[in-house]
């Protein structure tokens, strides 16, 4: 019988008793021995039903309190390894402590006072970086181990066209084709950053989430400046470098814009400069101040080349092609210099060592109460097939 029915049984037998009493009231007599036996069991069972209820009520409050506190009869769920490992991993970011991380992660190498960081730690990081360099959305990044280099193949020379021939005709061969090779070499990016003594140890949120957001936004700036104008010296090779081992400068389109401005004739030789097969997928990439000028160019119908995008999300196009606006594309608009670019980034190739190794300081910042933490991570990249790059240039 679960607590409704009792509650209604009991309120059955208090009316019942009710009854006898009025009844006996209303006529001006006594009960009979009869009517008060009947009356003490009515009355003795309701007040049995009450004493149960409550108890009952008791036991399911007790029991709600107990599941709130999260502390019911179930067994605790046991830590992963990977769980155990990012748990010590935060304890040496918010205090020092790292005996407990290195036995996990059998990371033996001091490396200088460096760690390795824990793999949730670099995924976090890594997606923060692909959040903020758009390069990194649409280029091929290779993972490359320990001091590997990765040879870049570059098309330099085309082989004919495929022929149409007969089953019994000797198939012909073309020694047209052409390689270039250039080695990418995960090169070191480092960076410090500071963080408050008081934020690591009182902080709700998870202390190596914001060590990871702050490197990936620091780390972040300095790739995106790299995959567009490095040199690759030490550096990737950036696409707005003229270079035989990357982009050179017969890639270059200056035809219909002037000394100093683009024009709509000179996107459209731009654009058409890419053959279709790369064109699918290609996007262009401008500064803001190019972007500025551009948006006021029109068609011969009085149209404006540029669309912007009108859902959130959606990119704005530029003659039906999607644009990317970095601050660090050249946009000093003189003779003969880049202002954009035509990009199948898929052909620009990142070679990456996955992992992380981050160093805390203590004694440098102790003056200003704060932790330091120095990040380094390696990354190369080129681009690898230049007919799939068009950069603009002016007259």
């Amino acid at each position: 019988m679960n607590i409704r029915e009792m509650m209604e049984k009991r309120a059955t037998l208090v009316a019942e008793a009710r009854k006898l009493l009025d009844l006996a009231e209303g006529e001006k007599w006594e009960l009979t021995a009869e009517e008060r036996a009947q009356y003490d069991k009515t009355f003795d069972e309701a007040r049995a039903l009450g004493d149960k209820i409550q108890r009952e009520q008791e036991l399911r409050e007790e029991e709600r309190r107990l599941a709130e506190a999260g502390r019911m009869d179930e067994p605790a769920k046991k830590e992963s390894p990977e769980e155990r490992k990012l748990q010590a991993f935060r304890r040496w970011i918010a205090t020092g402590e790292s005996g407990e991380y290195r036995a996990l992660a059998n990371d033996s190498d001091a490396a200088g006072g460096y760690l390795h960081a824990a793999e949730q730690f670099i995924a976090r990081l890594i997606k923060g970086l692909d959040d903020q360099v758009f390069v990194r959305k649409y280029a091929t990044i290779l993972p490359v181990t320990g001091s590997d280099s990765l040879g870049a193949p570059a098309l330099t020379a085309d082989p004919a066209d495929a022929d149409w021939t007969s089953e019994v005709n000797p198939i012909g061969l073309d020694a047209t084709m052409a390689f270039g090779r250039r080695s990418l070499q995960p090169e070191l990016l480092s960076k410090g950053i500071k963080v408050s003594r008081k934020l690591l140890l009182t902080s709700a949120m998870p202390v190596e989430n914001y060590v990871a957001d702050r490197l990936a936004y620091k780390f972040a700036i300095s790739q995106e400046k790299a995959y567009l104008t490095g040199d690759g010296d030490g550096k990737p090779l950036g696409i707005f470098v003229a270079d035989p081992n990357g982009i050179n400068t017969d890639r270059d389109v200056s035809t219909g814009n002037t000394d100093t401005a683009v024009t709509a004739d000179g996107l459209i030789e731009a654009k058409f400069a890419l053959k279709a097969q790369y064109r699918r997928s290609a996007r262009w990439i401008f500064h803001r101040d190019a972007i500025r000028r551009i948006c006021k160019l029109k068609d011969g119908e009085g149209q404006y080349l540029w669309k912007p995008g009108l859902i959130e999300g959606e990119p704005s196009t530029l003659l039906g092609l999607p644009v990317d606006e970095s601050e660090y594309v050249p946009n000093t608009f003189t003779t003969a210099l880049y202002v954009g670019a035509l990009c199948n980034w898929s052909n620009y190739w990142i070679a990456e060592l996955r992992g992380l190794e981050l160093q805390r300081l203590i004694e440098k910042y102790a003056d200003t109460n704060e932790i330091g933490f120095y990040g380094r991570m390696y990354a190369d990249g080129a681009p690898v097939l230049a007919e799939s790059f068009v950069r603009v240039k002016l007259g």
